[in-house]
């Protein structure tokens, strides 16, 4: 192989890897030629010659003119064209601009050759001269070929990117290192030509070096549209006589171009004149394959490296030794391409191989999978490895019998596309596939939102071979979405998308809302379906208030309406079908001011069982008719259909409750069906609800329901032998909507995208259930008018709204969607500007020297404000001489772009005044210079402290705090640096009001500086300081006011499952751009040995593999093309012990126990052993270990694990003597496990035995009547003695008994036993009613008893409490006069010995005597005070105690009160006097005298009185005096007699003695009745008859 020079060696990968495919085929011809050598060396020396000048001139820019050699190796005439190119093109080169040079450097730098990087190269007149030669012939194509940079080391072979599924995007972060996906190529020589791609090779040749020269006639952007550039009127009539075939191959050619470009600028930022020496790297990959036995694969991989890297192949990790097995591997290094060829691949080759590249810097591997697929079927397989047959693409086999890449390119695509309901909208997109192999066609495959589209009456597609194109007939709200073209080559595939939006038609009335779309039918049934819809977007202006639901069977246009008001929820269930018949349905909206035009009719249905349709899918047999016929078994007589199983309410609105059950396993094989009964919620008044006709399904709606109460429903099945028994009824179910309406989406924030869209994000509403989606709504500020966005519900928090105005500024609205209906609207966004999101850069400022020598300086300068949306790619800097105050002609200080913002000028003039500018640059391209700085003069700066430090900026801003960092001086005086002190001032204050924030200098490069004021704006600088002392101060930071702005997120460090301790950040406000960076103690983060980084979506996940010391530190993350979005995470070293502690535990996870094992004693004496965990899986499980032995479910233990509540218990009937010993529970859940021991040994078991057997005997005493509570007592309010206990069980038979001292006690009246309460009354309860009480409860089950003690201690306690109640019975004191004294009383309930009673009077205790006395009369207690005097005045109180506590009551006698008394006592005194001295008879009248006549009447008396009485008599109130018959005596002052001798009638009469003295006067009446005897009465009445007679 001929020599090449070092660099071109270096390189040899790159120049092979991006040769033209016309090269490639000279290159494999060179080979083979081998007597040209020579001459063919000096020609290429002749050409490496001329372009060296080039190159040694373009060093800056980083080219490669290995293309020399390379064009060397072709034949005559391809050198000829080729030198005679490289030749023009080294001269052209030589005499561009400076400015020329720049373009093509950032043309290389930048991901896409934008019209502004074109305008900003000054260089075109090299484009023009190729457009010029284009149309004059091959000269042509030597000069475009070498005039184009781009094409120096651009030729290659066609690249197969890796499979479509594993398609990535990298976008790097060091773009001067920039990492690109490069692909597998498919070596295809000369030998394995492919027809139909070319006609001839020189044809070949001159259309691709067309190409090259209007190269920059296309504009690119993403890797797939094209934009059109103006073409002269020839070019396009020359355009319009190709034939179809060379359109496709220019189209592909166009595209494996651009691939060139950007291939070319990974190249150029890979070369670093001064880093030659780099670690391999792989640029192309080997790629996994899966072929078919008896096949040959071959593997390929490009490496880069210097030095060149070695390469060794293994399989499975064992090195591949292609000596010992000749013929089976073929390994090969082609110009820096390996490859590794397995011939004839057996089942055994099946592994994974690798591919290890290596050089004096490092390691690097990459891995592949080879798949042997073993063959089985008809074909024969020799044919297939022959390649004779042709297969489809799922065999992804290529006509080289091998898996293989096709380019597929999107031309003339489709834009977004706006229609109306109704309307037709067409999307084509034309396809270029390269090779364009007629047997092998695409699959084309059209989606909707990721749903795959297939024909329809509402959309038709159409592949003419080069276009593909989708019509929608009549477009519908459910027709809007984003569309995706998929076009699949085997198993690979590429897609373009945009985005489709579909507004509603106009309503046939003003006002009327947009139709409902998306009607679905769900839960179809024999005569049952739920009908489903989403809400409009547009409600017309006023709120809707229902949806009309309306159905139609197939095979007529007859629409009936299915509710009869609307209704609001997004469901409804309809009832009523015939089974067997098929249905659509469409859904109306109602507000008030009309009915909406009705919806996109659903798909039909059919009213059927769901396994009687799964059979007619699985079994079709007729031509669809819109009618089903459904026969079915002949029934089988006189089975009752039993219960319906699973009964459950599956939907409950305020209109209407769903129930769903199972048919039941008994109901013979006769059809059966059902009726459904509902009650009010605990009664048992059951309602049937289909009265009429049965139900068929095992689903119905039940309406008419009371909003707001509570139902029971249950199914009953019928069938020609009768109706089953009720299913059990469901759960009470309130009438209400189980799912709410959303609370309304928070946090709307737009930013830019295109001149005519915004992305629009939000955030969830919370506790959302059962969302359908977003409808965003846009309005122009100050307009007032809203209108949607979208008007099919998208899913997700993230929109892009298109069709805005380009310059307007608008605010946004989003509302959640549900089935219950749509949430309030969302808070209005800020308002947004609509343009471009990305845009050149604005200037950067504050341009400053950093270091000054002799010859040169160093510059440093801010980033401008404005980074144009995307991040900064670089900067170009501009210097000027100023002699004189005069500026001369800006000069260019660098080519290629730098990307730090400090960079040193050499070769300046020492002394002279020099002027600086600077300009960012970004993918949109090189924005504004900055202004000229301030002039500054290159001399050798000999100060002896530090410059200043430089790019100072501002990090992780919080409420309260914020980080600054900072780069070091370049300049460090004479002696090095020694720390740096941090300065701050609010940004208002004066320069006075600098402060230093440290008061030691720091030796870090950054500080987190605390203390801040919320809301307050601050500026920083950093100066820095050595042995000399403090040197100049940084420049200003920009102004940063202290704030935590919403959605700020910190750094969240988390251990998983396996221990893995990570640092997780999480950002929502990332651009298309954003990357996560991490950073440690603010250094980037460059040896991957001790972190992993995950970055997926938002998220960004730093793992460490083995936390220690070398980890300790602060972690930073900060997000790129973010306004400031940034955190940090400080790991010291109790942080690590807490991570690792808890890494351990996640690693050796341990079941957490909410509880230890404990014992427990149950009702009926059985012992529980219990522990619980605070969860479980539901693999955990457990084991029961007694005295190291397992032990197992049975009769004796019964052991249970509740996997819900953690509770993992064993219960024992009964503890023996045999279960002493020690229980552990044993838990395994996963990897976690725990145990739990409990020793039951001694005192201890003994005691739980014990008690086991109390329990016991108290569970058999309880199955009769029993006492719960003991007999005891209480002390009623009348101050009497209640005895009652708690009794449970009894019965109507039960009967009670109660006992004193052993004797019955006669209750009066049975006990009823009311609230289980058994008492007895004692009333006025004292010592006589000690003893021992009992009472015992018996029935035919049993008896029990209870006693109770009243002795002793016990009863001086109850005696107590009788005596407190009694002494709180007490009333007031009172005073009562008597004809004594004055008596002071106070009444009780009654009362009893033991209560004593105690007198004081004015705080002195009395002393009783005869004239001062207590007593108690009845329920009275008195104290009498005879003979009272002032001395007895004074304040009285009664003190009554009741054994443990004194109750006084007190009187005041004394003033009035006393006075009054007092006069009361003299009267009553003397009243006293006269009643006991007044005259009155004492005794010996008796009231009644009878006598008989003729007797002798004596009547006598005493009387008294002092002095002595008058006495008188009288007779029938006439006074009576003493005659012969009648005698009267008074003797002795105090005898009174009264005799008659003979009485007679006459003497019959009241007779009264009066007494009477100055006292008073008394009288006594006796009543005197003479009566004749009989035998004297008969002759005296017959002398009377006689004397009648005679007088007759």
């Amino acid at each position: 192989m001929m020599s090449l020079p070092f660099y071109q060696r270096h390189h040899e990968h790159y120049d092979r890897a991006y040769r033209h495919k016309a090269l490639q085929s000279t290159v494999s011809q060179y080979q083979k030629e081998t007597k040209s050598k020579s001459a063919v060396y000096a020609q290429g020396s002749t050409a490496y010659a001329r372009g060296s000048a080039a190159y040694r001139h373009a060093s800056a820019a980083g080219f490669s003119l290995d293309s020399s050699a390379a064009y060397s190796h072709g034949s005559s005439s391809a050198y000829d064209l080729e030198s005679a190119a490289y030749s023009y093109g080294s001269t052209a080169y030589d005499h561009s601009a400076a400015q020329s040079k720049r373009s093509a450097a950032y043309s290389l730098d930048s991901e896409s050759l934008s019209k502004s990087s074109a305008a900003y190269s000054h260089g075109s007149e090299a484009i023009n001269k190729l457009a010029a030669a284009y149309r004059l012939g091959s000269e042509t194509y030597s000069l475009g070929l070498k005039d184009s940079n781009l094409m120096i080391e651009d030729q290659s072979y066609k690249m197969s990117p890796k499979a479509k599924r594993a398609k990535q995007n990298l976008v790097s972060e060091n773009k001067e290192n920039e990492a690109v996906n490069y692909s597998v190529p498919i070596f295809t020589g000369r030998a394995m030509n492919i027809s139909g791609i070319t006609d001839t090779e020189e044809e070949r040749i001159k259309e691709s070096a067309a190409y090259v020269a209007k190269r920059n006639l296309f504009a690119t952007g993403e890797g797939i549209s094209v934009s059109k550039v103006a073409k002269s009127t020839s070019e396009e009539e020359y355009h319009e006589k190709k034939s179809r075939k060379v359109a496709i191959r220019e189209s592909a050619e166009h595209v494996a171009l651009k691939k060139k470009i950007e291939e070319t600028q990974a190249f150029h930022k890979k070369l670093n004149k001064d880093k030659l020496l780099h670690a391999p790297e792989f640029v192309i990959e080997p790629r996994s394959h899966t072929i078919w036995e008896k096949q040959n694969v071959k593997f390929h991989c490009s490496v880069a490296g210097w030095p060149e890297p070695r390469v060794t192949w293994y399989k499975n990790n064992v090195p591949i030794d292609d000596q010992a097995h000749p013929g089976k591997y073929i390994i090969e290094n082609r110009y820096g391409l390996h490859s590794l060829e397995i011939s004839t691949c057996e089942f055994d080759d099946t592994a994974q191989y690798r591919a290890s590249a290596m050089n004096v810097k490092g390691e690097i591997s990459a891995y592949a999978s080879l798949v042997v697929k073993r063959y089985r079927g008809d074909t024969d397989a020799s044919l297939l490895h022959a390649g004779t047959l042709s297969f489809s693409l799922g065999l992804g086999v290529s006509p080289h019998g091998y898996a293989s890449r096709f380019e597929i390119s999107f031309v003339d695509t489709f834009d977004v596309a706006f229609g109306r309901e109704g309307e037709t909208v067409s999307l084509g997109c034309s396809v270029v596939i390269n090779p364009d192999i007629k047997r092998f066609k695409p699959d084309i495959e059209w989606y909707r939102n990721g749903v795959l589209i297939t024909p329809s009456k509402w959309v038709q597609m159409h592949w003419s071979g080069e276009r593909a194109s989708l019509t929608l007939t009549h477009a519908n709200k459910e027709d809007e979405g984003l569309y995706t073209l998929r076009v699949v080559m085997g198993e690979y595939y590429e897609e373009y998308s945009n985005y489709v939006f579909v507004r509603d038609a106009d309503a046939e009335m003003p006002g009327a809302p947009g139709a409902p779309l998306d009607v679905q039918c769900l839960d179809a049934n024999k005569d049952y379906v739920i009908v489903s819809w989403k809400q409009p977007a547009v409600d017309g202006g006023n709120s809707i208030l229902g949806y009309f639901i309306d159905r139609c069977e197939v095979g007529t246009t007859h629409w009936t309406q299915c509710n009869e008001t609307p209704v609001k929820f997004a469901r409804f269930p309809v009832t009523g079908l015939i089974e067997g018949r098929s249905y659509i349905f469409r859904v109306r909206a109602v507000n008030k001011a009309g009915v909406s035009l009705p919806s996109r009719v659903s798909e039909p249905v059919a009213a059927l069982d769901p396994s009687d349709r799964a059979r007619l899918r699985s079994h079709p047999s007729a031509p669809w008719t819109g009618q089903i016929i459904v026969t079915e078994e002949e029934p089988a007589e006189g089975v009752v259909p039993g219960p319906p199983t699973d009964l459950q309410v599956i939907e409950a609105t305020k209109n209407y409750v769903v129930l769903s059950w199972k048919p039941p396993g008994q109901r013979g094989h006769e059809g059966i069906m059902y009726f459904v009964e509902k009650c009010i919620a605990g009664t048992e008044d059951w309602q049937r609800v289909n009265t009429e006709i049965p139900v068929k399904s095992p689903r119905f709606a039940v309406f008419d329901l009371a909003e707001g109460k509570s139902y029971c429903f249950r199914v009953r099945c019928c069938n020609s032998a009768g109706i089953g028994e009720p299913s059990e009824a469901t759960e009470a179910t309130v009438v209400d909507d189980k799912l709410d309406i959303p609370k309304p989406p928070g946090r709307i924030m737009p930013t830019r995208n295109t001149d005519t869209s915004v992305v629009v994000t939000w955030t969830e509403p919370p506790d959302a259930k059962e969302l359908v989606g977003y409808y965003i709504e846009s309005s122009v500020v100050g307009s007032g008018c809203w209108e949607p966005c979208n008007n099919n519900p998208v899913k997700g928090t993230r929109f892009i709204c298109h069709g805005l105005i380009n310059g307007e500024k608008y605010i946004f609205r989003v509302r959640a969607v549900n089935a219950a209906g749509l949430s309030e609207f969302s808070d209005d966004s800020e308002p947004i500007e609509v343009k471009a999101a990305i845009a050149a850069p604005s200037p950067p400022y504050d341009i400053t020297v950093l270091e000054s020598v002799r010859d040169s300086m160093v510059l440093g300068w801010k980033q401008p404000k404005v980074t144009g949306g995307t991040e900064i790619t670089g900067y170009y800097v501009n210097y000027r001489e100023v002699v004189g105050g005069v500026p001369g002609k800006w000069m260019e200080a660098n080519i290629k772009a730098i990307s730090e913002r400090a960079y040193r000028i050499q070769n300046l003039k020492e002394n002279m005044v020099y002027q600086f500018q600077v300009a960012a640059a970004n993918l949109a391209g090189v924005g504004t210079p900055s202004p000229p700085s301030q002039p500054f003069k290159c001399e050798e700066w000999t100060i002896a402290v530090p410059g200043p430090p430089h790019d100072v900026t501002c990090t992780e801003v919080r409420k309260d705090s914020l980080v600054l960092l900072w780069k070091e001086p370049v300049y460090t005086g004479r002696s090095p640096i020694a720390g740096y002190y941090v300065d701050m001032k609010v940004t208002e204050a004066k320069e006075e009001h600098w402060k230093s924030v440290n008061e030691k200098p720091l030796q870090k490069k950054f500080l987190k500086i605390g203390g801040l004021k919320e809301g307050t704006s601050y500026v920083f600088r950093v100066r820095a300081t050595n042995q000399a002392g403090v040197g100049k101060p940084s420049d200003v930071t920009n102004p940063v006011t202290a704030e935590t702005r919403p959605g700020t997120k910190e750094v969240v460090v988390d251990v998983d499952d396996n221990g893995v301790i990570s640092l997780n950040f999480e950002c929502d406000q990332m651009s298309p751009n954003s990357k996560f960076v991490w950073s440690k103690n603010y250094e980037p983060i460059e040896d991957d040995s001790r972190l992993n980084i995950d970055t997926k979506g938002g998220k960004s996940k730093a793992s460490f593999k083995d936390l220690g010391e070398d980890d300790l530190g602060i972690y930073s993350c900060a997000v790129t093309d973010t306004d400031g979005v940034s955190s940090s995470y400080t790991i010291d070293e109790e942080e690590m012990k807490r991570l690792l502690a808890l890494s351990h535990e996640h690693k050796f996870p341990t079941v957490p126990l909410a509880s230890e094992l404990a014992v427990e004693i149950l009702e009926k004496g059985e012992v529980r052993f219990w522990l619980q965990a605070e969860k479980l899986s539901g693999n955990a499980k457990a084991n029961f270990v007694f005295n190291d032995k397992e032990i197992f479910n049975g009769e004796k233990y019964k052991m249970k694990v509740d996997k819900n509540t953690g509770l993992v218990e064993m219960i024992m009937d009964k503890l023996e003597d045999k279960d002493e010993g020690t229980y552990t529970f044993q838990l395994q859940d996963g990897k976690a496990t725990n145990q739990s021991s409990l020793v039951l040994i001694g005192d201890v078991f003994k005691k739980l035995q014990d008690e086991a057997e109390f329990q016991r005997k108290e569970w058999h005493r309880k199955q009769g009547p029993h006492f719960v509570d003991k007999l005891g007592w209480e002390v009623t309010d009348e101050c009497n003695v209640m005895l009652k206990c708690k009794v449970a069980n009894i019965k109507k038979e039960t009967h009670i008994v109660w006992y004193k001292d052993d004797r019955e006690i006669m209750v009066d009246e049975e006990h009823d036993f009311k609230d289980g309460v058994c008492t007895l009354l004692i009333s006025e309860f004292s010592r006589k009613d000690a003893g021992t009480y009992e009472v015992i409860l018996k029935d035919d089950r049993g008896k029990d008893s209870c006693e109770l003690k009243l002795k002793d201690t016990a009863f001086a306690d109850l005696m107590n409490e009788v005596c407190r109640r009694i002494a709180l019975s007490a009333t007031d004191l009172k005073i009562q006069s008597t004809a004594e004294g004055i008596r002071l009383y106070s009444y009780v309930t009654y009362y009893v010995e033991d209560l004593r009673v105690g007198w004081v009077h004015n705080d002195t205790q009395i002393k009783f005597t005869d004239r001062v006395k207590t007593g108690v009369t009845g329920e009275q207690i008195w104290l009498q005070i005879n003979e009272p005097t002032p001395q007895d005045k004074g304040r009285y109180t009664m003190e009554l105690f009741d054994g443990k506590t004194g109750h006084k009551k007190t009187v005041d006698l004394s003033g009035q009160a006393f006075d009054e008394a007092f006069a009361e006592f003299q009267r009553l005194k003397q009243a006293a006097i006269a009643e006991k001295n007044r005259a009155r008879v004492l005794g010996g009248l008796p009231d009644v005298v009878t006598i008989q006549e003729g007797k002798a009447l004596n009547l006598s008396c005493t009387v008294w009185g002092d002095p002595t009485p008058e006495v008188s008599w009288l007779k029938n109130e006439k006074s009576l005096v003493s005659d012969a018959n009648c005698t009267l005596k008074f003797e002795s002052g105090k005898n009174v007699s009264f005799s008659i001798s003979n009485v007679s009638t006459l003497d019959s009469g009241k007779y009264s003695l009066v007494v009477k003295n100055k006292y008073g006067t008394e009288t006594s009446d006796v009543t005197v009745s003479v009566y004749i005897p009989e035998e004297e009465r008969q002759p005296e009445q017959k002398d009377k008859k006689e004397d009648k007679k005679t007088k007759a």
